[in-house]
């Protein structure tokens, strides 16, 4: 049995105001919490040291640049490494990432037991839009802000399991979980921040909303025979409702732990990552099943295109 005790360290709100230290004291105040529980790995969400700030217009690039980290750890964020490394303890979280060439991410890293950034993996599936959108109750600019991620879908070994990650949006997305599990990906960690309510509107109350992001989960988790650990920052933020529902999904797609608040909260259960196994060797054998000469057009179209040639 190789089992690795998750902590998914759910956030509630963090407001405009409040401070990157104030933020990580909150992040270190959980992490010490899974240290009592004596986990082996802690997920905390996207974007977890600001405010969701693409849902502001900014035209001065100055200002959008105040919410990206052009390094991790920095001096606000030392303290969170510092404390996991002493008690060997594995992280991984999402944040804005400005690179030293000046592109702009929507960033996860994963470290090891020494708190060691050994893996990082860039948003692929930004949605929302690029520029100001009356019609709508809320802007979503990831799209302004972001470019969409550059290093694909990469799958690590840490703690003797084979772990990827996803940010948000991209749970929706089967392929995203279908290139991790051909690389045989047993663990998948994936922060989010979802608003309560469908910003273009539509009949989507906040019941199908968390309906949806679950059931993406579980479908990614059973269909790629993984572990799925989901976790929300969510509540109020500077008066825009974000959902929270952080779930661990197992590899047959159950619902093994589930959040109960929209606050800070730590889900924590012990996942054994050989329970990934016996759908990798059966009913979702790749290797026997899988019939790549009939897939062609989900890599070479991305719009609708009807039998007769027109275009959806």
């Amino acid at each position: 049995m190789r089992e690795i005790v998750i902590g998914g360290a759910q956030m509630g709100p963090i407001q405009k105001a409040d401070s990157r230290e104030a933020v990580v004291a909150r992040m270190t105040a959980l992490l010490d919490q899974a240290i009592a529980a004596k986990c082996d790995l802690v997920v905390f969400p996207e974007l977890c040291l600001t405010t969701f700030f693409p849902r502001w217009m900014m035209e001065d690039q100055a200002e959008v640049d105040t919410w990206f980290e052009t390094q991790i750890p920095n001096a606000a964020t030392q303290p969170l490494f510092d404390r996991a490394a002493a008690a060997n303890v594995a992280i991984s979280f999402g944040f804005a990432e400005l690179t030293p060439e000046g592109r702009h991410f929507n960033t996860q890293i994963l470290t090891d037991r020494n708190a060691e950034i050994i893996g990082r993996y860039r948003k692929v599936h930004l949605p929302g839009h690029v520029e100001y959108e009356a019609e709508r109750s809320h802007q979503h600019l990831e799209k302004r802000y972001f470019e969409p991620g550059d290093l694909g879908f990469p799958v690590w070994r840490n703690l003797d399991a084979w772990m990827g990650m996803l940010i948000c949006n991209d749970r929706r997305w089967p392929e995203a979980y279908r290139e991790m599990g051909l690389q045989g990906v047993e663990l998948v960690m994936l922060g989010y921040n979802t608003p309560t309510t469908n910003g273009q509107g539509g009949n989507e109350d906040l019941e199908k909303r968390i309906f949806h992001s679950t059931m993406s989960m579980q479908s990614g988790a059973y269909q790629n025979s993984c572990w799925v650990v989901g976790v929300a920052k969510a509540g109020v933020e500077d008066g825009h409702g974000l959902f929270a529902g952080s779930v661990i999904v197992d590899p047959d797609g159950m619902v093994v732990e589930e959040a109960t608040t929209d606050g800070d909260e730590l889900l924590v259960h012990a996942c054994d990552m050989d329970k990934a196994l016996f759908g990798k060797r059966t009913i979702f054998d790749f290797k026997k099943h899988r019939r790549i000469e009939h897939y062609s057009r989900i890599t070479s179209q991305t719009g609708v295109i009807y039998p007769d040639g027109t275009a959806g």
